[in-house]
Parts: structure tokens; C-alpha cells; sequence
């Protein structure tokens, strides 16, 4: 079952003061990503968090699930409503993350 626009909105709305949040669909479901950096998912209408060791730190003994069969674990967050938690949690795993690379520029082709 493919996420619903409405979920996307909420839980992107949920993470706004965290930074600069925007989501791109991908594959059918949405990636998330904070000041660039892409740190979550949502998949079937369910937001995943990377997991990092910031992270580890916040939700100590969060319940973890692969976003889709094959996937690597990420943090399944149940709890939506909690912006506070939400929030600390983006700023904290974000900041464990590596900036993105700078995108190649794409070779022009001469007719």
C-alpha cells in the first residue's frame, strides 16, 4: 500500500521547526530530508528515521523495522503527535549524518 499525500503533510508539518524540511517522492513512497541532508522515510504510512548513535541516545529502546523487504533497519516512530520529541530527534540525527555530496553537473551533449 502506497503513503498517502495527507500522512506526507502531516508528518512533514510535525518535523518544521526542526529546519528545513522537504520530502521528494521515491519509488512510490516519500524520502525526507532536513537542510539537505536525507535522514527518513515513510513507507506505507509510516515514518522511519535512520538510526544513528545520537538517535540510539533519544529513543534508547525504539522498536526498529526495515521501511521496505530488503531495506536496512531504521527507527519505526509510532509516536507522531510528540513534536518536542520529534524535533530533538530530527536535529540530533541529522547532525550525526555527513553532508550530502555536491552533484555532478551533468555533461552537455553537442547535436
Amino acid at each position: 500500500m502506497a503513503s498517502t499525500k495527507e500522512f506526507v503533510e502531516y508528518v512533514s508539518g510535525q518535523l518544521a521547526e526542526a529546519g528545513t524540511i522537504s520530502y521528494k517522492k521515491m519509488f512510490g513512497e516519500y524520502g525526507f530530508y532536513c537542510n539537505g541532508k536525507f535522514f527518513a522515510c515513510v513507507c506505507d504510512n509510516q515514518f522511519f528515521v535512520k538510526i544513528t548513535d545520537n538517535g540510539q541516545k533519544i529513543l534508547k529502546n525504539a522498536e526498529t523495522a526495515p521501511p521496505y523487504e530488503g531495506a536496512t533497519p531504521y527507527f519505526l516512530i509510532t509516536d507522531l503527535d510528540d513534536k518536542k520529541l520529534l524535533h530533538k530527534l530530527t536535529v540530533a540525527t541529522c547532525e550525526a549524518l555527513p553532508e550530502p555530496k555536491p552533484k555532478k553537473k551533468g555533461k552537455r551533449k553537442d547535436a
